[in-house]
């Protein structure tokens, strides 16, 4: 039995019919025309046999009464994988917009909180490509954010794969003990004693973090660098507003090795900085086409990781988040680039100084699901500045090929939740020589998602021509 973290279980508090909490992919696998033909059945047996590669895939939540600490995984003793597994065909032509509808429709539905927060579905019918001949299908993926972060979410993928075609062949798995849940009492229990330490853990986290606020100041003030962007003061666009369950998902995929050569127009920058600069300008169209364009710059909310490569098995969350200023207001791109640049150097240093993920740890369970119903039944979306303007998520992906079978991975997106102050969020996933950005979107925040990825592309183009002088 182990207990969710305060951000684990802030996933399930801020879930809603209008905001499932989970994150999920879409992986593309095709085989030789003449290879046999990985199926549905094939799909079921490869995972029947791969269960023990995560815990995720068999623990399942327990609340405690009244909501009074965070709820606990165990090992759900009625597990049943065809309740997690199911079959899509494609209407044909099934090209690649009737997949992406298709993904949409999937993910806008919420994971039944009574089993393992995961369900996978095997999409058959799929034509990406003549040479294929029928022989390509899809995964759509779904984890529950309270299981899983981005990277441990795509690592678990990773582990059903293999560096090889291989023959679905039976395999050894570890023997596996589901728990029977405890009783009302052992968790009332395991609660009081937590409580007892809270006043001594609040009175030490709150305490650091003064200090580090102070410490920050006195740099700020010394180097006369600026202050690091802070949540409720970027300004008012149309991708703040409250959540609808109309959804879009679109998707480019780019090549990674042109992504690369792209850093060397700005000294030192790195790949996450060349994306950053690149939906940057792809916003900085769009909203100038919408008429929407704040004199001040978006600033994104950027996810770090902070999980060990060697405890990616663990369930749970492993990341926090830096705020960076997206220089949308300077017209110039190289300007741009290197703006977006020095204002990551700064976040990263303003975000490990002062710590701020240390401090959901210790907001009480009732409270989080408390505020989460204010902002939305109060409609705080519409009346006080976005925290932050969108979610850009970075997500590096293996540089070797992969085999479901004997299908091979061809690329992949990734996506992830949107609720109310968040209605557009950009995730990016790379793999060999493809990076693809995945746009998801609430219909009434970005009304014309297509012409969005034309502006991605525009700027794709524009920073490839500052590469090439």
């Amino acid at each position: 039995m182990q207990q969710l973290s305060g951000l684990d279980a802030t996933f399930l508090y801020l879930e809603s019919p209008q905001a499932p909490m989970h994150v999920g992919g879409v992986y593309i696998f095709a085989a030789s025309s003449r290879a046999k033909r990985f199926n549905f059945q094939d799909f079921q047996a490869h995972i029947a046999a791969h269960l023990d590669v995560s815990r995720t895939f068999r623990q399942r939540l327990i609340w405690i009464p009244l909501n009074l600490d965070h709820p606990y995984w165990i090992q759900d003793p009625d597990f049943d994988l065809d309740a997690h597994l199911s079959y899509r065909k494609l209407l044909q032509p099934g090209h690649w917009e009737d997949l992406m509808t298709l993904a949409e429709e999937i993910f806008s539905q919420p994971l039944n909180q009574e089993r393992p927060l995961w369900e996978m579905t095997f999409v058959d019918s799929l034509n990406i490509a003549p040479r294929q001949r029928g022989n390509a299908f899809a995964l759509i993926v779904k984890v529950h954010h309270a299981a899983a972060d981005g990277l441990s979410g795509e690592e678990m993928i990773w582990a059903l794969l293999a560096s090889k075609p291989t023959p679905n062949k039976p395999r050894q798995t570890k023997r596996w003990q589901p728990e029977k849940p405890p009783s009302s009492l052992k968790l009332l229990t395991r609660t009081a004693g937590r409580k007892i330490k809270l006043p001594v853990t609040l009175a030490k986290v709150t305490g650091q973090m003064a200090a580090s606020v102070i410490q920050v100041a006195k740099e700020k003030m010394l180097h006369s660098t600026p202050l690091p962007s802070l949540p409720l003061t970027a300004p008012a666009t149309p991708f703040n507003g409250p959540a609808t369950t109309q959804r879009t998902l679109r998707a480019i995929v780019l090549p990674f090795h042109k992504i690369q050569a792209m850093r060397q127009i700005i000294t030192g920058a790195t790949v996450n900085d060349v994306v950053l600069t690149l939906c940057a300008g792809a916003l900085r169209r769009y909203l100038k086409a919408q008429h929407a364009l704040p004199e001040k710059p978006l600033v994104a909310a950027v996810p770090i990781a902070v999980r060990r490569r060697d405890y990616w098995q663990d369930m749970g969350n492993r990341v926090s988040a830096m705020l960076v200023s997206l220089a949308t207001d300077v017209e110039d791109t190289h300007t741009r680039f290197q703006q977006i640049h020095t204002n990551v150097l700064h976040a990263k240093r303003d975000y490990q100084t002062l710590g701020l993920d240390r401090l959901i740890e210790i907001i009480p369970s009732t409270t989080t699901p408390l505020i989460g119903r204010l902002y939305t039944g109060l409609g705080l979306a519409n009346r006080l500045r976005p925290i932050f303007n969108l979610f850009i998520t970075n997500v590096p992906g293996p540089q070797q090929p992969l085999y479901l079978g004997n299908a091979r991975l061809q690329y992949h997106l990734g996506t992830a939740p949107l609720f109310d102050g968040l209605g557009v969020i950009l995730v990016i996933t790379s793999y060999l020589d493809t990076l693809v950005i995945s746009v998801r979107s609430c219909r009434k925040s970005m009304s014309d998602p297509d012409t969005f990825v034309q502006y991605l592309r525009e700027s794709f183009a524009e920073l490839l021509s500052l590469a090439s002088h």
